[in-house]
C-alpha cells in the first residue's frame, strides 16, 4: 500500500507554481474573483497560515505575513517579495507578537489534515490574533477536492462549525463562492467560506 502524498516536499511547492502559473489562468485572470472575495473581507493585517507559494498572500493588505511548512513554498514566496516564513522560523521571527494580527486566514489548510492535527495548527495560531479578530476558513467544495491527491477529509460548514466551536470561535457569516452550493458538485473551483471572530 503507497502512503498518502503530503504538502512538504519541493514536488508540491513546484505543482502549485506549475498549476498557478498556467498560461490560461495567466489570460482569463481566473484569480480575479478569488482576490476580490478576500480584499472585500476587509481583514486588515493576516496572517496566512498554509500560504503556499503565496497565492493569497499577494492579495491581503499590507503587513499581511505568511507561514507555511513547506520551505520550497516559502522561498517561492519570497521570491515575489513576500514576507513569509516556515512554522519553525515563524514563532522566533519579530512578527510573532501576542495578538498582533486582525485576521487569521486558513485558505485551502484544514482539508490537508485530520481534524486533531487542524485543531492543533488553528489553536497554536490563536494567540498571535487580536481579541475581536476575524478568522476565515475556505475550503474545497466536493468536485475540487478530488483535484488533490493530499487531500485527506473533505471539511464542508458542518466540518468548520465543529472547528470553530472546539477552538471558541464565534461564526459570523458562511457563503459559497463563487457560485452557489449545488454548482461545487460540478465546478473544481467552488469553495466554502467560514467567518469567525475570536473573543
Amino acid at each position: 500500500m503507497s502512503e498518502q502524498p503530503t504538502t512538504e516536499g519541493e514536488d508540491y511547492a513546484s505543482r502549485l507554481q506549475t498549476l498557478g502559473g498556467a498560461r490560461w489562468k495567466r489570460i482569463l485572470n481566473v484569480q480575479a474573483p478569488y482576490r476580490w472575495n478576500l480584499r472585500r473581507l476587509e481583514l486588515g493585517r493576516c496572517l496566512d497560515v498554509g500560504c503556499g507559494i503565496g497565492r493569497n498572500l499577494v492579495s491581503l493588505p499590507a503587513g499581511s505575513i505568511g507561514v507555511d511548512h513547506n520551505g520550497a513554498a516559502i522561498t517561492a514566496a519570497r521570491g515575489q517579495g513576500l514576507t513569509a516564513y516556515t512554522s519553525s522560523e515563524f514563532p522566533a521571527s519579530p512578527d510573532a507578537n501576542h495578538e498582533a494580527f486582525d485576521s487569521i486566514l486558513f485558505a485551502h489548510v484544514v482539508e490537508h489534515m485530520d481534524k486533531n492535527a487542524a485543531l492543533e495548527l488553528i489553536r497554536t495560531h490563536l494567540p498571535y490574533l487580536r481579541s475581536g479578530g476575524l478568522v476565515v476558513f475556505i475550503t474545497p467544495q466536493e468536485k475540487g477536492y478530488t483535484t488533490d491527491e493530499t487531500h485527506v477529509r473533505f471539511v464542508d460548514f458542518g466540518g468548520l462549525s465543529e472547528l470553530a466551536t472546539a477552538c471558541n470561535l464565534t461564526p459570523r457569516k458562511r457563503y459559497s463562492f463563487p457560485f452557489p452550493r449545488s454548482v461545487g458538485k460540478v465546478f473544481a473551483y467552488n469553495e466554502f467560506v467560514f467567518v469567525c471572530e475570536k473573543g
